[in-house]
Formats: structure tokens, C-alpha cells, sequence
């Protein structure tokens, strides 16, 4: 029984620790309840023509292989709740930890990113 309870605690204890913290990861109908919310700032980290190809409305870019995101992020009010994503949710995550690291504690992953929202029928603008 008290081998038990030690494999239990020690599973417990590694499962909270392997939590990051970044971003919560967010499906599309959830990103989008998000999005909708007052002051939230919506962020693609794809590249300039990938924005141009189409973005979801409102959305900022800051391309993440810029070389230059790390600098352009620490021009952003880290106390401002951040929506970001990119195609597939790969950089957008790797992005989301680059502002966890910052100091941005308030960040919303789009999990799947654009793929999923196109997918699902959600519109983008080509501006």
C-alpha cells in the first residue's frame, strides 16, 4: 500500500511539473469566443505572405522566423491578454513559450492553428 501511494504521488507530482504554463491550447470554437472578447490582441506569427494570403480579422502580424520576434514581442504590453496563431499550431506554440518566458502570462493558443480554422468554415480576410 505505501508503494502504491509513492508511485501515485510521484506520478502526480511529475504530471504537474510537466505543464509549461505558455498558453492554453484552444480548439476552434473556443479560440473564437475568445477572439470575440474586449481587448484581447489576436496575433498571426506567420510570415508576411502567408498573412497576405489570408488572416483571421483583426489579426496583428509578427512573423515568428523573422529573427526579429523576440524584439518585436517585448514592444507588447505584457499585461494585455494575447490570441495567437499560425498554420498548424507548431509555431504559434513554440511562439506562445517565447512569451511565457517574457513575462505574457495571459496567452491563447489556436491548437490546430488556421488549418483547423478554415477547416471548420470560419472565415479569413485578404487585406
Amino acid at each position: 500500500m505505501k508503494k502504491l501511494f509513492s508511485i501515485i504521488a510521484a506520478t502526480l507530482l511529475l504530471a504537474g511539473c510537466s505543464s509549461t504554463g505558455a498558453a492554453v491550447n484552444m480548439s476552434v470554437d473556443e479560440f473564437a469566443s475568445k477572439i470575440a472578447e474586449p481587448g484581447v490582441v489576436l496575433v498571426d506569427v506567420r510570415t508576411p505572405g502567408e498573412f497576405m494570403s489570408g488572416h483571421i480579422e483583426g489579426a496583428i502580424n509578427i512573423d515568428f522566423e523573422s529573427g526579429n520576434f523576440e524584439n518585436e514581442i517585448n514592444k507588447l504590453d505584457k499585461n494585455i491578454e494575447y490570441a495567437i496563431y499560425c498554420r498548424s499550431g507548431n509555431r504559434s506554440g513554440q511562439a506562445a513559450a517565447i512569451m511565457h518566458d517574457a513575462g505574457f502570462h495571459k496567452v491563447s493558443n489556436l491548437n490546430a492553428g488556421i488549418i483547423d480554422w478554415t477547416g471548420s468554415g470560419m472565415p479569413l480576410v485578404y487585406n
